[in-house]
């Protein structure tokens, strides 16, 4: 929660106030739940010169009273921005020029908001918000740190139970549900690829029976509304040899990726040494070689083929090397990392080849 470090990007762009708003309690707005710890129906209002607060409908309200912001005002009945134009007017807030996040703000409700905000400008702080979330907090830390380590035992949890599950929809089943029991939430839905699937990065888990062959498990869990996302290759039957040397192959150049992160270190550096590393089987890593994580499993830094981005101090993100042969198999090995002086894994499940 960065509300001193927003109320700095208000005055550097001279806007009165911002507003986040939240009207689908099956999607929560990230930047609302990042600034106030509170993810309901409503909306959150941070003035430049004067303290934030929270307008919620009443079925929510002692819930945002639980939240990081002390003032809660309620909401009336399906009148949204006219409920949020009423307090700020009751507040005498100067609405010359307000600040909202574009990127959750639908077509829809920009023209609700124009409604009671006509003569007031709006402008975007989408990608400030996104910037003030790269660089985690030691209490974000430490919520991804347990995030990971929910994560990590759940996974391996589903190693030791593979030889139970059919299909690979029993596998994500069994994922979501030790979650479940947790009190946790997915960070996205689980990805089981087994055999010929596993060459498409973001296969659906099917009602199939389980091929044999490599099989990706990828997975994450939400822990206090933070994300982990951790994914291990495990072998179904007996791999050959040169099964075998493919692998280890990925997941010597994981290992050396991570080993090799410093402070300023490139993201599109990094990503041209995993492709240079693969060598000829670079052709078939078709996907970026990882993302910031935290209230949103993909954020900044970006580390991809074209990307600005440098690692910094502070920063969580993932390292997921793959390679995906079309219509064979696909292996793809991933962590969630610190960056604390030097990289730290927080995800610690065993990388060496399982085989079941």
């Amino acid at each position: 929660m960065k509300i001193t470090e927003l109320k700095a990007v208000l005055e550097k762009k001279k806007a009165d106030f911002a507003v986040f708003y939240n009207s689908d309690s099956t999607s929560p707005n990230p930047n609302m739940f990042y600034f106030s710890g509170y993810n309901g129906l409503g909306a959150l209002i941070v003035p430049r010169k004067q303290a934030p607060f929270l307008i919620a409908p009443e079925m929510e309200f002692q819930r945002a009273k639980t939240s990081a912001i002390k003032k809660v005002y309620s909401m009336e009945k399906k009148r949204f921005f006219e409920s949020i134009s009423k307090i700020v007017n009751k507040k005498k807030l100067k609405a010359r020029s307000i600040a909202i996040d574009k990127s959750s703000f639908t077509l829809n409700a920009y023209r609700h908001f124009k409604k009671y905000f006509k003569k007031s400008k709006a402008k975007d702080i989408s990608f400030n918000c996104i910037k003030l979330r790269e660089i985690k907090t030691e209490k974000e830390i430490s919520y991804l740190t347990k995030s990971c380590s929910y994560a990590d035992k759940i996974v391996q949890k589903s190693i030791n139970s593979f030889k139970d599950f059919k299909t690979e929809s029993d596998a994500a089943a069994f994922l979501e549900y030790e979650a479940k029991k947790l009190g946790l939430g997915l960070s996205f839905n689980p990805i089981i690829a087994s055999g010929t699937n596993g060459s498409m990065p973001h296969h659906e888990p099917s009602s199939a029976k389980i091929k044999k062959g490599f099989c990706v498990i990828d997975f994450g869990v939400k822990y206090k509304g933070y994300c982990s996302d951790i994914t291990r290759t495990i072998y179904i039957g007996k791999p050959s040899a040169n099964e075998k040397e493919i692998y280890n192959s990925l997941l010597a150049v994981q290992k050396n990726t991570i080993s090799q992160i410093k402070e300023n270190s490139k993201c599109s550096q990094l990503y041209d040494f995993v492709n240079k590393s693969l060598g000829s089987h670079g052709k078939y890593f078709t996907h970026g070689l990882g993302h910031g994580v935290g209230v949103e499993i993909h954020e900044l830094p970006n580390l991809a083929l074209n990307s600005n981005d440098k690692i910094m101090n502070n920063m969580v993100f993932t390292i997921e090397p793959g390679i995906y042969f079309p219509r064979k198999f696909g292996i793809r090995i991933e962590d969630t990392v610190l960056f604390k002086s030097k990289p730290i894994a927080l995800t610690k499940t065993s990388k060496d080849l399982l085989i079941t």
